[in-house]
């Protein structure tokens, strides 16, 4: 995959999530793609104090982006 398709893959991803983020009054927004294989993502609104975030972010957004782009290693939380 070039550069702009795991990029595309995770913006497709994170799409899928959003509405259920939002939902809760928060949202994610992607931040940076390292090495190809590791994502920095922020969450915001509701989701920076959530008490769950760390379990959204491992069982939710990391498992989805990984659906779409395979090769990606981690996920992690930039605030």
């Amino acid at each position: 995959m070039t550069k702009e398709e795991i990029r595309l893959g995770i913006e497709k991803a994170l799409d899928e999530i959003r509405p259920f983020l939002e939902s809760d009054g928060g949202n994610i927004s992607l931040i940076d793609v390292l090495d190809d294989k590791h994502v920095k993502v922020r969450l915001e609104g509701a989701c920076v104090g959530c008490s769950v975030n760390q379990m959204t972010l491992k069982a939710g957004v990391e498992t989805t982006i990984k659906k779409y782009v395979p090769q990606i290693e981690t996920v992690e939380n930039v605030s």
